[in-house]
Formats: C-alpha cells, structure tokens, sequence
C-alpha cells in the first residue's frame, strides 16, 4: 500500500501531522508504518515559502533511507539545483539571481547560505531524486505526465535522475532535455493573447496560463487553465486548437501530481488523473492519497485531508 503525499513546502508540523494520521510512527531514526509493506511516496517541493525546509528534508531523507518512502523532484527542488549550481564553462548560475528568484527562495536560503557546505550535500542529494516513478498499477510525478517527455527523459536518463552533466543540459534551453525537463516539473504553459492577463496567488500579473494537461478538447479558456484565482474574470471564447497537445489517454495508469495549488472541494481531474496540491505551502491541508496496487480505480474517499491545518 502507498500513501501519496504532495508539496510539502517547509511545512514540517503539517509532514508530521499527516504521518501520524496516516499510522507512521518515528521509530529507529525515522518515520516508518507499523504494516511493513505501507510506503510513502512524495511528489516533490519540499523546500520554499514554509518555516522548517531542514525539517522537512530530514524528514524525507531519513523515510527515503529506511525503505518507508519513495520521492520524485518537484520545481522547487530543480530551481534550487539551478540556483546553487555554476556553469562549468561560464562561471555563472544556471539560475539567475535575480530578485525575483531570491524571494521565492527565501525561505530555504535561510536555513541553507550560498556556498555554505551543508547546503552543497543538500543540493547534492536533491540531484539523486527522479522526475518520474513509474510502479505497479500507476505512476507518480510534480507536476505533468507527458509520454514524449518521459521518453526524452528516459533516452538520457533510463531512471529518471539528472546525474552528472545532465544537470546543465537540462538547464540549457538549446538543449532536447530542457522541454522535457521544464515541462515534467512546471507543466505546459501557453500564452494568453494580447492584452489579456491576471493575478496569480502572489499578486504577480501573468500573461499566459497553466495548462491542464490532461484535458481533451476544452471548449473554453476556463476549461484549460489551472492555478488561476479567478477563473471566471479570464478572456470569453474558445482558446485555440491545440493547446492542450495531446492530453492524458483515458487508458492509461492512473497519475498522481502536486504543483497546482487547488483549494475548496476535493475534485478529480480525470478519471485517472488526480491532483493532490491544496496548497499545504500556505494556508490549505496536506492531503494524502492511499493507492492499493491491483486495484486501480481512483476514488476520493481514499484521500486524507487532516482537520488540523
């Protein structure tokens, strides 16, 4: 049995809560179920906007390390690798320090200084984590499930892991693997036409929109965009053909994601697609997913939401 946990985001009294509501209990230096063959497996962003990014990772780790945990990279996680890294050949971050980004990072920079040695072995062990699990009965990523993309991934990396140069490929934009990458962790976007624009969750005006993925043959721009605060207040009419590219065959294993910060009601996405990210990084639950291999229906009355926030 799995337990599928989503963005975390520093939010190490929500990890725990949702452990013990779940049965783990912290046993021999980590948190392990009672039932042997009960296992969790993390989607990723771990790090960022919470207050205990440290706690957080032990946390993982240690799970990871003892066998009661399985873990796939989230964009937090990837933008870290990014920021933290120097381009061998031009000496200089494979991810800016702007502003910008600074602030997103905020949080884990605190805990973790640039150039500090503690945050290189973090960084490092960040890179050993798959953008992909792929197991009985279904399949576990951040943020978007794209059969060209994983087959871009797999050419260079079977398992899913950015070893060794991959990690400046995958931040080249030049480069086959920075789309598979890019889109695996952030998902696809597409451009709002001109003029039109929102808000998102930080007050940032955006001009292109979140796509949901896994849609077939959306008729309005409210049918296709994800993450947005008001979706009623985007543009009128049909978006363009193609922007959902191919969508999540009905056929296929089941999926589970974080990375869309949902809110309100519980909701599939598909038939065997669901989201688990209620913006746990903030104010919303961390929910859970309990997955029996064998039986692959997808059923909400399977996800956990802790009462205690």
């Amino acid at each position: 049995m799995y337990d599928i946990i989503p963005d975390i985001h520093g939010q190490a009294a929500k990890l725990r809560g949702t452990l013990s509501l779940l049965g783990y209990q912290e046993r021999n230096g980590a948190w392990r179920h009672p039932d042997l063959n009960r296992q969790c497996i993390f989607l990723g962003d771990f790090i960022d906007r919470g207050p205990k990014n440290a706690e957080v990772i032990d946390i993982v780790r240690r799970m990871i390390d003892a066998g009661s945990a399985q873990a796939v990279m989230g964009n937090h996680e990837l933008n870290a690798i990014q920021y933290h890294s120097i381009h061998p050949e031009t000496n200089v971050p494979l991810r800016e320090h702007s502003l910008k980004n600074a602030k997103q990072h905020e949080s884990f920079l605190r805990e973790f200084p640039l150039g500090d040695a503690e945050t290189r072995e973090v960084i490092e062990w960040m890179k050993t984590l798959p953008l992909f699990l792929e197991l009985d009965g279904f399949r576990a990523v951040h943020a978007c499930w794209d059969d060209e993309h994983i087959a871009t991934l797999r050419q260079h990396a079977e398992d899913g892991i950015l070893a060794g140069d991959l990690v400046y490929h995958a931040a080249d934009p030049k480069h086959l693997l920075h789309e598979a990458v890019e889109t695996i962790t952030k998902g696809p976007e597409h451009p709002l036409p001109e003029g039109a624009g929102f808000h998102d969750k930080d007050g940032v005006v955006r001009n292109s929109i979140r796509v949901k993925w896994w849609a077939y043959q959306p008729d309005t721009w409210q049918d296709v965009a994800i993450s947005v605060p008001n979706p009623e207040k985007l543009l009128a009419g049909a978006p363009p053909e193609g922007v959902v590219r191919r969508g999540y065959a009905s056929t296929a294993k089941p999926v589970f994601f974080g990375h869309y910060w949902l809110n309100g009601s519980l909701e599939m996405q598909a038939s065997n697609a669901l989201c688990l990210d209620y913006s746990a990084g903030r104010d919303g639950p961390l929910v859970s997913y309990r997955f029996v291999p064998g039986d692959e229906a997808i059923w909400l009355d399977r996800v956990t939401v802790p009462v205690s926030r």
